[in-house]
């Protein structure tokens, strides 16, 4: 691993804490662990970080919870992009730092090829900067390395049920990222839709996961991710979150 400044420092130490609460956590509590049992809302998690240690962690974590499943795990941007365009998975947790391929361009690329998982992003970074970019260009999240892992857990919890996640100290920042988008210059767009889509459009603005509308609507998961894509393409959106915003703001003009 290539030591370029204090961020990968701090990401190693990020490491080392989330898995030692981690190892508390699971002392106190793994006689009361359950077998998975597989229903039609389990939420599939793709895993995408550098460190092995991270992802080991993080897939152990998220294992304590029969309605989340980690159906894979890649240890590069290059090898998630792939790997999210094969799977197709509910949910991505997104490394910020990592080599090559980046979180950002990572993020960005699977957005330009249509992937539309909701993304998270879990990583050691901070910056403004980053938290603006990456709502920017599409991420459904941005949660700190140095969160508690209950939290962390939590967070994860509440972005498979559909609803934009963030660390508390960037509360401030997600303000900026998401202020009130510019509604007439898509309205007449929205004529575009059909009304199957327009009915999905509301239904996440609500914060409903496309298993969620899946079920409300009495379709199925593969035919809800299509409508999802074809009225962000339509709107020219980048997620989930701008959708739901969007669709807000219209409903308030109303």
């Amino acid at each position: 691993m290539e030591i370029k400044s204090f961020g990968v420092t701090a990401s190693v130490y990020s490491e080392c804490y989330f898995l030692k609460r981690y190892d508390n956590i699971h002392k106190m509590t793994d006689v009361f662990i359950k077998e998975p049992t597989m229903n039609d809302l389990t939420t599939s998690i793709l895993l995408i970080d550098d460190h092995p240690l991270l992802r080991k962690g993080l897939q152990q974590l998220i294992e304590f919870e029969d309605e989340l499943t980690v159906i894979g795990e890649a240890a590069s941007g290059k090898e998630g992009l792939a790997l999210a365009i094969e799977t197709d998975p509910d949910l991505i947790i997104l490394d910020l730092n990592m080599q090559g391929m980046d979180g950002l361009e990572t993020l960005k690329t699977m957005r330009a090829n249509d992937v539309t998982s909701r993304i998270i992003m879990l990583t050691v970074s901070d910056n403004d900067e980053d938290v603006l970019t990456a709502i920017s260009y599409g991420a459904d999240g941005y949660l700190l390395k140095d969160m508690d892992p209950e939290e962390i857990l939590e967070k994860i919890k509440q972005a498979a049920l559909g609803k934009m996640v963030l660390s508390e100290k960037l509360t401030s920042v997600l303000a900026q990222a998401i202020r009130k988008p510019d509604v007439s210059q898509k309205a007449n767009i929205l004529n575009s839709l059909t009304s199957r889509e327009f009915e999905i459009l509301k239904l996440i603005a609500k914060g409903l996961s496309n298993k969620l509308i899946a079920r409300e609507l009495d379709i199925s998961d593969g035919t809800v991710k299509v409508h999802v894509k074809h009225l962000l393409k339509k709107l020219n959106l980048r997620s989930r979150v701008e959708a739901a915003v969007w669709m807000i703001n219209k409903q308030k003009e109303a």
